[in-house]
């Protein structure tokens, strides 16, 4: 009798401890008192394993279904996990909120404490997973320059990625990119850091509302990652992660400010620190880098997570350390907080804390920015999703219009001598000829969306009824394309996600994904090309106009991840007989549209001149053609602007417009000018800029200067402008560029119409470094230019700062303040760059 009362009592007991949550699981408590008593509870094993990541090792834990495998977790994760790694990768939207539901579920089940994992995704240009919706590469994206855009790009990825389970997303990139040699300048947003600043800003807006430094994020919402950090985008040689030449000005001038806005002005929650070295230090061991800039003076307290095989590569790379354990405290005590992609280096730390080699603080301290995150997320309320709805709510077909719409205002109109718009009434055949035309290029980091919409698609849809569209692909480019992917699903599955790979592909009209996957890419011979050109001259001339769809392709400009994995380039050039093909339809005497579309700078040489019309397409996402044959036909007017310069060649880098004043003496037989200047772009109207007034009244340090103007499309069209604000300091302690964007505005004019414009620039903005290395304004004078480009200035003006030389450090600004009135409007003011 007494066994079966304690029995029962034992009973009672575990049932009245099962109705009451431990603290870290009252959802009513602070994040940071959860943190500590969850902290508490942890033994040392469990809290490294909260500083590392499953990718490759996670396919152990699925089948061939994607479905999870329990006993395989068990196996691999059987203290939990800090990330799990792209679990959407070869599965269904549905496919993958299953997967994660069931991880999950079994984490919160099966692990000593129940601590959820973080799901990351990449997401460069909208979540890339299958069925997702595709938008516009990031180069294009920023060729908008438009806050809202970005914004809003984000914001849809960001819901995406919550429908099936993700929480983190491996983006947005912010690096400065001022080599087009480099694979990976598709990524960037270009080459100026006020423009990447106010774009990254709303990026981070996008993908995190306003969640403050420590606020909870919205379940429509994800943990947004800053990268790479930093001097990415400038190797050496425009070789991918090679050593950044950056002097300590220059990193905090101009590579360093658009991290630091995002972080102080969009509270980021995550960076992830650049494989490359400066000054002989990598990132991912910089301390004072990641710990006395970004923590110390930024104040960041969110996650600084590796980038992947980085902190291994401290030793096979870079040569710094003789043993995984050194590189792994060296990579924790300056700053990293995790490790990707999978358990390699961090495991070390365990027994470097038992031997006495590390302190387990310094666990602590990285494991509570870590869980913070996931109880910010409120994943250890609820970390479950309907995946019923998965479907549904990913790549929904609502969401085409708005993916067209982004890449219209995306693509740049470089050069037109009045051949565009074209007339569809003038148009009985049209011919499109162009190797890719017939595809719709996405750029790298894509998935497969569900349907895509190609050039040759785009322009018989809307001249269907009307014309005939007529297709020769006129050459190839390159070959190799059914290679294996790099990185490969377990073999026992390997036949069976190649296959659905092919099919989706085919489906969807686009082999992006698997260009950019595959290792061997060969250019292709006159073999491969036998009989293509002399087949488009002859449809060409058979046509009343042409749209001439030329420039690379995903293998040829990507990153470049391994020595068997190349994506940098010596040229800039058009590859294999490009030029030999648009020579010989520009000599068929028809009408001919130059579309690119490409990754990065090209440089045309004889085309910039004798191409009737040019268009700088990119990589314009999903909707591609439907976009472009709207600009064509001028149904959607051209409205984009380069973020950065096109150089005439490779051999004219570096070619970035905010050069200094000694850079740019001339060359011997060539002109150094760029081919198209940062902020080119044309239109289908113009636009008169007038009454420029300057108010200087408060022009001191921690002041600011009003300047306002009026804009006016003087077309016959309505139109969209961008109008941009530069800075000159002409005399100064140190040296200073010759132009510094400073303010900038995107508005729409119908034909005749007029606003006003007024610029709030902070005197702030205008610091520097001095000789000291002081981050000062000085008194003195500044020029104003303001215009449609770097090198299309339409109003100047200047003004003088007062007081004295005043170090401003602890009070910078990052953005200017525009709002615009039009005639019988309230003033619309910007809100995403405050």
């Amino acid at each position: 009798m007494r066994k079966l009362l304690f029995v029962v009592s034992l009973s009672l007991s575990a049932t009245t401890l099962a109705a009451q949550p431990l603290p870290y699981q009252d959802a009513s408590l602070s994040t940071e008192q959860r943190v500590d008593d969850l902290l508490a509870r942890m033994t040392l094993p469990e809290k490294v394993a909260q500083l590392q990541t499953v990718w490759q090792q996670r396919r152990g834990m699925e089948n061939r279904q994607q479905q999870f495998l329990a006993d395989k977790a068990a196996e691999i994760i059987p203290l939990g996990i800090g990330h799990i790694g792209r679990p959407s990768e070869f599965k269904t939207p549905q496919q993958t909120a299953e997967f994660n539901n069931a991880l999950q579920r079994w984490l919160k089940q099966h692990t000593r404490l129940g601590i959820p994992a973080l799901m990351h995704e990449e997401a460069l240009h909208g979540y890339a997973a299958f069925d997702a919706t595709s938008l516009p590469q990031a180069i294009a994206l920023a060729s908008s320059w438009s806050p809202q855009i970005m914004h809003d790009v984000y914001a849809l990825a960001a819901r995406e990625m919550r429908a099936t389970g993700a929480h983190w997303a491996l983006t947005p990139i912010l690096d400065i990119a001022r080599d087009p040699r480099w694979g990976r300048i598709e990524e960037t947003m270009g080459e100026d850091p006020y423009l990447m600043s106010a774009l990254g800003v709303a990026a981070v807006r996008g993908f995190q509302g306003k969640t403050g430094k420590t606020g909870a994020f919205a379940n429509d919402k994800v943990v947004a990652t800053l990268k790479h950090l930093t001097g990415h985008g400038q190797p050496q040689a425009g070789v991918n992660i090679a050593p950044a030449q950056i002097a300590p000005r220059e990193l905090h001038e101009v590579f360093l400010p658009p991290f630091e806005a995002a972080v102080k002005l969009a509270h980021a929650a995550s960076i992830m620190a650049s494989y490359n070295e400066i000054d002989g230090i990598p990132s991912h061991v910089n301390r004072g880098l990641l710990q006395d800039i970004v923590r110390g003076e930024w104040g960041f307290n969110g996650v600084i997570v590796s980038d992947y095989f980085a902190i291994e590569e401290l030793n096979s790379r870079h040569g710094l350390y003789d043993s995984d354990a050194a590189a792994a405290k060296a990579a924790l005590l300056a700053g990293v907080d995790m490790e990707t992609p999978d358990p390699k280096i961090f495991p070390q730390l365990t027994a470097l804390v038992q031997s006495g080699r590390l302190d387990e603080s310094a666990i602590d301290t990285a494991v509570r920015r870590v869980l913070a995150l996931k109880f910010r997320l409120g994943l250890f309320d609820n970390p479950y999703v309907d995946a019923g709805k998965a479907n549904a709510l990913v790549g929904a077909a609502t969401q085409r219009d708005f993916a067209r719409q982004v890449a219209e205002q995306s693509l740049v109109l470089l050069k037109n001598n009045g051949i565009l718009p074209l007339n569809a009434d003038k148009i009985g055949k049209l011919a499109v000829i162009g190797p890719h035309a017939d595809e719709t290029l996405l750029g790298g980091y894509s998935s497969i969306p569900r349907q895509t919409v190609s050039i040759f698609q785009g322009l018989q849809q809307k001249l269907q009824g009307k014309a005939e569209v007529v297709f020769a692909r006129g050459t190839v480019l390159t070959t190799q394309l059914a290679t294996p992917l790099t990185q490969p699903a377990p073999d026992a599955n390997q036949a069976f996600i190649t296959s659905d790979i092919r099919q989706r592909s085919q489906a969807a009209g686009t082999f992006s994904m698997q260009r950019w996957n595959h290792d061997a890419i060969a250019l292709a011979d006159d073999n491969d090309r036998k009989g293509l050109l002399e087949e488009a001259v002859a449809l060409a001339k058979t046509a009343d106009a042409v749209v001439l769809v030329l420039g690379e392709n995903e293998g040829l400009s990507r990153e470049a991840w391994a020595e068997t994995h190349l994506g940098d380039r010596a040229s800039l050039q058009l590859v294999g007989n490009q030029l030999q093909l648009a020579k010989a339809i520009l000599a068929s005497g028809k009408p001919v549209v130059l579309v690119l579309t490409n990754g990065r700078p090209l440089a045309l040489g004889e085309l910039a001149q004798t191409a009737p019309a040019i268009i700088e397409a990119w990589y314009l996402g999903q909707e591609t053609g439907a976009a472009i044959a709207n600009v064509l036909f001028g149904e959607v007017y051209p409205s984009g602007k380069l973020p950065l310069t096109f150089p005439r060649s490779a051999g004219h880098i570096p070619a970035y417009y905010n050069h200094k004043a000694s850079a740019k003496r001339g060359y011997l037989f060539d002109d150094i000018s760029p081919l198209y200047p940062f902020g080119h772009g044309l239109s289908y109207t113009t636009f008169d800029y007038s009454e420029l007034q300057i108010d200087a009244s408060r022009a001191r340090a921690n002041g600011d200067v009003q300047i306002s103007l009026t804009l006016q499309n003087s077309g016959q069209r309505s139109g969209t402008e961008v109008v941009q604000l530069y800075i000159n300091d002409p005399v100064a302690s140190v040296t200073r560029p010759v132009k510094q964007l400073a303010g900038f505005a995107r508005l729409e004019l119908a034909a005749g119409e007029q606003a006003q414009l007024r610029f709030t620039l902070p005197v702030n903005l205008l610091a520097f470094f001095d000789q000291q290395m002081q981050w000062v304004v000085e008194p003195g004078e500044i020029r104003l230019l303001l215009g449609s480009s770097s090198a299309d200035i339409r109003l100047q003006g200047s003004f003088s700062i007062d007081g004295a030389v005043t170090d401003v450090s602890e009070n910078k600004a990052y953005l200017s303040r525009v709002c615009v009135a039009k005639a019988n409007q309230e003033a619309q003011c910007d809100s995403l760059t405050e």
